[in-house]
């Protein structure tokens, strides 16, 4: 088996080239990209298993990278960005991201944040009652019907199917969904579930998400 292929967008040539050897050295194929239109020609191109992703770019924002392959893929991205602040975390995990990591950082934990995408499995297929999940295909089925969720109410959704009837805390979600990122206040996980309530509404799926008032989130079994 190929190790894994992973795209760096980042327009500082000496970050990238530094990134390229790093990466290399621990066993992975590296792709550079330095600009929004680069980025998103490799994506299409290279199809790789995991995007780095810099913020700032010359012919743009990263957030428009970002926005644009979550319209096809759901391809890790971790983000790499020079803000260390709140909002802009919480903005970037609602657009999408997988994880982020604040510049500078130790090469030893982005490894470990890689390590951690390639962990997921999503090689089996999941059903409770007449809903389907399947992971490795990121397709979700009620029969018949095709949901399109984002990708991150596909990861609530898959969790949740694994432990059918199990209460998950908000916490619970923000910890195994956003690596616990979300500010306590945030309403980010009950906006993904409302608006996934209202997807399974549009093919008469009814009852399945059970809401448990200032707690969290089960699936009735």
């Amino acid at each position: 088996m190929s190790s894994p292929h992973l795209l760096v967008i980042e327009d500082d040539v000496d970050i990238a080239k530094l990134l390229e050897q790093d990466l290399a050295d621990a066993g992975y194929q590296v792709s550079t990209a330095g600009s929004v239109m680069q980025g998103l020609t490799l994506t299409r191109e290279l199809s790789p298993d995991l995007i780095l992703l810099d913020l700032g770019l010359p012919d743009g924002d990263g957030r428009q990278v970002l926005k644009r392959i979550r319209l096809g893929s759901a391809v890790p991205i971790i983000v790499l960005t020079a803000r260390d602040q709140v909002g802009e975390k919480v903005e970037l995990l609602e657009l999408g991201a997988d994880d982020y990591l604040v510049k500078p950082f130790v090469l030893a934990e982005l490894l470990a944040r890689i390590a951690v995408q390639f962990r997921k499995d999503y090689s089996e297929v999941l059903a409770v009652q007449d809903l389907e999940l399947h992971p490795d295909k990121r397709r979700v089925t009620y029969r018949g019907q095709e949901l399109a969720l984002s990708p991150k109410e596909f990861e609530l959704l898959a969790l949740l199917m694994r432990q059918p009837g199990r209460v998950f805390s908000r916490a619970d979600l923000n910890k195994e969904i956003w690596n616990g990122q979300l500010a306590p206040s945030s309403n980010v996980v009950d906006v993904h579930f409302a608006n996934m309530r209202s997807k399974f509404r549009e093919v008469e799926l009814y009852g399945l998400l059970r809401t448990v008032r200032g707690y969290g989130y089960a699936l009735h079994t």
